[in-house]
């Protein structure tokens, strides 16, 4: 267990060295706030403050981490899990070894007491170099003055900072999409140079701004519930929600940097939504879907829905060809403000390609044997997905295939999205809250 100990701090340690946030022991619940975030971006396991506080000692705990916070820490760093860390950061204890001195004697003094040897020159007396000193003194205090400086301007930046004082907010300027949206901003109170604005939770969003700027804009291409981020000094300051609703459902052909929309006519089938290979093919201008995601977004408050209490059933498949998607797939995902749930279903030979997000964790189909998620696109599929109690279970074709702890929940329920790879089609959707409310649709 010392070991075990040990390697925890090594871990904390390796962990404080990657953030850069400076000395933990001055960390503040924000920190640990946005720790927290990070974990869960990189390893989809959420680990809560209260967890991280007492690994860093700031809440008095005398039990050791469970294996689950332990992978997750490791993974952070890059590790598969604890016990990979284990192994590539073997500690031991340091060993002593005393050094065996001998008493040597200069041949040159034996030469010097022979008799009939020439006596040994006297050495001349030695002069105390006064300009080497004086010069290495000044540099000793010029290293302390700049040190100094450096340290007090870490503490002025590292001094909490009254979040009334920072000023972040996201205007959109459109109801509909493409949307402009105006983030007015200032973050001058941090005198940093280092200031970035996150559009979502997506990391490979953020832009960098203007430290002493006051506006910024960006075009928000896809509907959904985000958080924007104001970014300083690697550290998160302000956040702010943004909400960019739809007009019922739309569709487009995802891709980068701007989507191509489908029209509501476009989308609209014999008693389902969805598009056709031909379409793509006329839209694209290819016969292969491959790397191509089709979305279909309904995105607006749910507001007789509870996030802890709701049953989700709906009839799809992808109606992609084999030739045209090799690797058939689709997505069915609820959107909340806190977090979201995504399902996959996938045909049997590319469960490996898949991820389930439970609205907590996220199950990865490359260490997680996902199978049963596997099913023959030929035919519908019916999807039946259940949150109650704290747990998530999901059904396909009435077969129970996934029962799982929710331990968060995700906020409000704010919209759903169905993907696929490839064309596909929706044949109906209920999504349901007892005692609350029913959203139905069969898009007859």
């Amino acid at each position: 267990m010392e070991k075990e100990k040990q390697l925890l701090i090594l871990c904390r340690q390796l962990i404080e060295q990657s953030l850069n946030w400076g000395d933990s022991s001055i960390w503040g619940n924000d920190d640990f706030e946005q720790l927290s975030e990070k974990i869960f971006e990189k390893t989809k396991v959420q680990l809560s403050v209260s967890t991280l506080k007492r690994i860093w000692g700031k809440v008095k705990y005398e039990n050791f981490p469970t294996s689950g916070t332990l992978n997750a820490l490791a993974s952070f760093l890059g590790y598969e899990n604890w016990r990979d860390f284990r192994q590539k950061n073997q500690v031991a204890e340091e060993v002593v070894t005393p050094l065996a001195i001998e008493e040597q004697v200069d041949p040159a003094i034996e030469l010097a007491v022979v008799p009939g040897n020439k006596p040994v020159q006297q050495a001349e007396p030695y002069q105390i170099p006064y300009l080497q000193i004086a010069g290495t003194f000044i540099f000793m205090i010029c290293l302390l003055l700049i040190i100094r400086h450096l340290y007090l301007i870490k503490v002025e930046r590292e001094k909490p900072v009254d979040p009334a004082k920072i000023k972040f907010e996201a205007i959109k300027t459109s109801d509909k999409l493409p949307n402009s949206v105006i983030f007015n901003y200032d973050a001058t109170i941090f005198k940093s140079d280092n200031v970035m604005i996150q559009q979502s939770w997506d990391q490979s969003r953020q832009e960098q701004v203007d430290p002493n700027g006051k506006q910024h804009t960006a075009i928000y291409y896809d509907p959904g519930f985000f958080i924007a981020k104001l970014i300083v000094d690697n550290k998160i300051r302000k956040q702010c929600p943004l909400f960019i609703k739809t007009n019922g459902w739309m569709g487009e052909i995802a891709k980068l940097p701007v989507p191509t929309y489908l029209s509501a006519k476009e989308i609209k089938g014999k008693g389902f939504m969805g598009v056709s290979d031909s379409l793509l093919r006329e839209k694209t201008g290819t016969p292969v879907f491959n790397n191509m995601w089709i979305k279909f977004a309904n995105v607006r408050e749910f507001k007789d829905i509870d996030a802890h209490n709701f049953t989700l059933e709906t009839t799809l498949r992808n109606s992609s060809s084999a030739e045209a998607s090799v690797c058939r797939s689709a997505n069915v995902v609820v959107l909340g403000t806190g977090n979201a749930m995504i399902i996959p279903l996938s045909d049997k030979g590319c469960v490996s390609d898949l991820g389930v997000l439970t609205g907590d964790i996220w199950i990865d189909g490359k260490n997680h044997d996902l199978s049963a998620f596997g099913c023959d696109f030929s035919q519908y599929q019916t999807l039946k997905c259940v949150v109650e109690k704290q747990t998530l279970k999901v059904y396909l074709n009435n077969k129970l295939i996934l029962t799982t702890g929710q331990k968060h929940s995700m906020g409000e329920v704010v919209g759903l999205r169905y993907e696929f790879l490839g064309s596909g089609q929706v044949k109906d959707i209920r999504l349901s809250t007892p005692g609350k409310g029913t959203y139905y649709e069969n898009f007859d």
